[in-house]
């Protein structure tokens, strides 16, 4: 069997699967895993980042911890468009109703790319005030302002590949924009360590052994790195290419869902449909992106360390947690697909064989994970005391990741049938009323310790939270389709 029949056992396009009728486990492993590799190779970014910034100084590192939360941010203020975009797309496509969801995925593309850019500006003049207001010291300060202005200016691109990766998932395509992503971060992480550190004292070039090399291109351009700020221009200049990539294969329509410029004129009687869906999924994602913003308060207050530490932990649970929010997202297609073709029970089983087996896998893999606190924190930084607090952070997440993965499949369910008002609601009860208030009032009484308490109390009470709202049966009525206009 030759390398792409192996390739092509793994990984199946939407016209090999088939969601609304057989099995459950299979297809939801076929439409999952690519998610799983797309999520894995978008957090490269984040990884890549934070190795080589840690090895160029521990106030890079915290620079970014500071960073990365506003990322999140400013991307969840108007990632509920392309929530909103994949579940109509999902709705229609198993309801056949293949113009609608074109429609759909014209009218998504055209309000985000819009969105993204207000966002963008907002946030390149916002960064300095509102890093300063999360408790940035002096030294951290400048270079996260540095670093999040060239995020800022480039989120239309970083969004625009968000909005392709939704509406292709929505059609049930998880395949293609597994290809696109691998392609931009092989980019990324060739691109980092050179603009981090130029050719003067480059780690990457020490690893290989190529000194010679690095002295004779250093003496031809003199390059010694742009530091943080190289960081983020490698980012955005690889996503801008995925982006542009995206946008090509949508137009052509050679894979997944297609869009149409015929289409693509603003129509602000379906932005309203599109609002309807996608102010409560940002107000889910926004929820969390705030929470970790609002828990850098609480970890600002403690050395550069600590923030070092929690930035290495947030980095860590992000590819931890890619199998739960890869799951989720399967699920959230299923649903959509079922509840289009009016089979809410098959939807219900899909939710519920995600949440079994993914508490099983993340129980296993936090068990294990106990293990190797250690080691996995000194993969970033060399600082003893930063893996010291790092590894103290993990021992006390690690043991209820499983619950994560149980809140995660039930969220999915909830906005694949166009319930994300609920999925909003169980996450801000979740961050907003339990994991923040806790970890403030514990950290009084526990220092850095009683902000990581806070982390598997807040996991176990979501998931219990998402369970007992999804028993309740409200999201079987969660059908959004309405006739789509005509092509003009």
């Amino acid at each position: 069997m030759s390398l792409l029949d192996r390739l092509g056992s793994v990984f199946k396009g939407p016209e090999e699967l088939n969601l609304t009728s057989g099995g459950i486990g299979k297809p939801l492993f076929f439409l999952s895993l690519p998610i799983v590799i797309t999520n894995l190779l978008q957090t490269a970014y984040n990884l890549a980042d934070t190795f080589w910034l840690g090895q160029y100084s521990t106030e890079a590192l915290a620079a970014i911890s500071f960073g990365f939360p506003m990322v999140f941010l400013l991307i969840s203020l108007g990632m509920g468009l392309s929530v909103a975009g994949s579940v109509l797309v999902a709705q229609h496509v198993g309801a056949g109703e293949e113009e609608e969801a074109e429609y759909a995925a014209s009218q998504t593309v055209s309000f985000a790319t819009i969105g993204s850019v207000i966002l963008g500006a907002i946030g390149f003049l916002a960064v300095g005030p509102f890093i300063r207001f999360l408790g940035a010291s002096p030294d951290v300060l400048p270079l996260a302002t540095s670093y999040m202005q060239v995020i800022a200016a480039g989120l239309p691109f970083m969004f625009g590949f968000f909005v392709f990766i939704a509406l292709m998932r929505g059609y049930g395509d998880t395949v293609t924009p597994m290809l696109v992503m691998f392609g931009s971060v092989v980019l990324n992480i060739a691109l980092d360590p050179i603009l981090i550190f130029g050719f003067d004292g480059n780690p990457l070039f020490g690893m290989l052994g190529l000194q010679d090399l690095q002295a004779t291109l250093f003496a031809m351009t003199g390059y010694t790195g742009s530091g943080i700020t190289g960081a983020a221009v490698a980012t955005i200049f690889s996503r801008a290419l995925a982006f542009l990539v995206g946008i090509a294969v949508m137009v052509e329509g050679v894979r997944g869902v297609r869009i149409r410029p015929s289409q693509m004129r603003p129509d602000f009687t379906y932005l309203r449909r599109l609002l309807d869906i996608g102010i409560p999924a940002s107000v889910e994602g926004t929820g969390r992106a705030l929470s970790v913003n609002l828990l850098l308060i609480v970890v600002g207050m403690f050395p550069t360390t600590v923030v070092a530490a929690y930035g290495i932990g947030v980095r860590v649970f992000s590819v931890i947690f890619l199998p739960a929010i890869a799951v989720a997202r399967g699920v959230e297609t299923m649903t959509g697909q079922n509840i289009g073709a009016e089979k809410p029970d098959r939807a219900g089983l899909a939710a519920d064989f995600a949440a079994k087996w993914t508490l099983v896998i993340l129980t296993g893999v936090g068990l294990v994970t106990l293990l190797f606190t250690r080691p996995i924190v000194a993969i970033f930084t060399n600082d003893p005391e930063v893996i010291r607090v790092g590894a103290d952070f993990l021992s006390y997440v690690a043991p209820t990741f499983g619950f994560i993965g149980v809140m995660r499949s039930y969220s999915g369910s909830f906005r694949g049938a166009g319930k994300t008002l609920v999925a909003a609601a169980i996450s801000v009860i979740m961050l907003g009323f339990i994991r923040i208030p806790v970890a403030y009032v514990a950290s009084l009484s526990y220092g850095s310790t009683g902000i990581w308490m806070a982390f598997p109390i807040s996991n176990v009470a979501g998931a219990l939270i998402a369970y007992a709202w999804y028993r309740r049966g409200s999201w079987r009525t969660g059908s959004v389709r309405r006739p789509a206009p005509a092509d003009d």
